[in-house]
């Protein structure tokens, strides 16, 4: 970024100017390092469009605030309470899965990375700080989950949620929805309409 800065002071661009200019090229990167987490990495494997949306949504709206408040001379310790809020969100619908909420961690990451990073961390360096972090995601992810998908059922045979039944349950689920189911997850139970929410996990 200092390099930059420097052929715009050389050039007369005023201190606006040069405002704009680091802020339009740390925007620049960030967007097209989430574009490949959320739309590339995580949407392929999952086919959730939901926390897509709000992956893009957090990254943008943290990124504008961090990098707004940090022109303002604010302590680092603002980007440590950005996590510190996000620690605290609860949705209310069903529990997030950790690998969603490791997704979402990331995106919030970058966007305090490229915001706050100090000017004079060039911006080859910044830009290759991020794609190492898209390539760790995209590695990580194809090795431990390859073709690993998932869905939420509502399943009615509630005697078979026992955990003495566990076989018997995918071995049901495999039969009705003929995926290779590999294992599930039950969620809310309810008793007055005998059913159960359940996550069941499978291979293509």
């Amino acid at each position: 970024m200092e390099s930059i800065q420097n052929i715009l002071y050389i050039l007369g661009a005023t201190e606006s100017a040069l405002f704009q200019a680091e802020f339009i090229l740390r925007l620049i990167i960030n967007l097209i390092s989430i574009f490949f987490i959320a739309r590339k990495i995580y949407l392929f494997r999952s086919g959730n469009r939901d926390y897509m949306f709000t992956m893009f949504i957090f990254n943008v709206v943290i990124f504008t605030i961090c990098f707004i408040l940090n022109s303002a001379s604010l302590s680092v310790g603002f980007a440590f309470g950005i996590f510190a809020i996000f620690s605290i969100l609860r949705y209310r619908t069903y529990t997030v899965p950790i690998r969603d909420m490791t997704y979402m961690f990331v995106s919030i990451a970058l966007a305090v990375l490229n915001a706050l990073a100090t000017i004079n961390i060039a911006l080859v360096h910044l830009l290759f700080i991020n794609i190492f972090i898209v390539a760790i995601v995209f590695l990580t992810d194809r090795s431990w989950v390859a073709n690993e998908h998932k869905k939420f059922i509502r399943y009615e045979k509630i005697d078979l949620i026992k955990p003495e039944r566990r076989e018997e349950l995918i071995s049901d689920l495999r039969l009705r929805t003929g995926l290779n189911i590999t294992r599930v997850d039950i969620g809310k139970i309810d008793f007055l309409r005998d059913t159960a929410y359940i996550r069941i996990f499978y291979k293509v």
